[in-house]
């Protein structure tokens, strides 16, 4: 079921959908199916309440990987805006060379493996980085415009959508009315809210008794740094992030 999600990427970005609109709609929507699903798995609200309440002191760790998730699914989703499904989605999966760097750098994850497997998995992310570099590199030919621009046109048509609108937020330029928007009261009380969830969490919260490579830790940390703050403001004198 993974790979229908790619059905309404497409649908929502032909629109001119803003990635911070459709990112907020599918955690909202994967949150609230987690819940039901514990709910009802689990013995029903008293039993969840009852089991993150025991696990109250690893919980804000859960947070944390979710609110970096949720940040890495952003950038995927202005990609897949800007520059499709075709190219977006497999560049944004090399996520795993991420994880693999922090399972063998930090957690030593490949300390006790014979030879035979560390070539292996080496290989392997050799054939995915060379992957990578060939998607990046490709340009769109002018028939692929072309086609792309036909889908957004039936799409405007299909759903009474301002075709011209549509066709500069497909071009990251915001229209007037847009760019003339203001941030509403609530806007600030979920953010808010949020971050007050997050200090309440971090209050009680404890190291897990794991083992890391603190040096790889804060090497790591550094390179997501640089990368996030510098893919951030790249995005955002394209994009201003619309």
């Amino acid at each position: 079921m993974w790979g229908t999600m790619y059905v309404p990427y497409r649908k929502a970005y032909l629109s001119g959908m803003n990635p911070l609109s459709f990112v907020t709609a599918f955690t909202v929507g994967e949150l609230g199916t987690v819940f039901t699903l514990a709910t009802a798995l689990t013995g029903g609200l008293h039993s969840v309440a009852a089991q993150i309440f025991l696990a109250r002191h690893f919980v804000f760790w859960l947070f944390l990987g979710g609110f970096c998730w949720v940040i890495g699914d952003l950038f995927q989703q202005y990609a897949t805006k800007y520059i499709g499904i075709g190219r977006g989605i497999p560049l944004s999966n090399t996520n795993q060379l991420w994880g693999l760097a922090w399972g063998v750098l930090v957690f030593g994850e490949l300390a006790g493996v014979d030879h035979s497997h560390r070539v292996i998995v080496i290989a392997g992310s050799i054939i995915m980085i060379l992957g990578a570099l060939a998607i990046s590199t490709a340009v769109a030919s002018s028939e692929e415009h072309k086609s792309t621009n036909e889908a957004l046109l039936r799409e405007c048509n299909r759903y009474k959508l301002d075709y011209y609108r549509a066709l500069m937020a497909q071009a990251g330029i915001e229209d007037e009315k847009q760019a003339s928007s203001k941030k509403r009261w609530w806007d600030y009380l979920i953010v808010a809210l949020a971050m007050g969830l997050f200090v309440w969490f971090a209050w009680g919260a404890t190291l897990p008794p794991l083992a890391m490579n603190m040096k790889w830790v804060a090497g790591l940390c550094l390179a997501l740094g640089i990368l996030l703050f510098g893919g951030g403001w790249a995005l955002w004198k394209r994009t201003k992030f619309f």
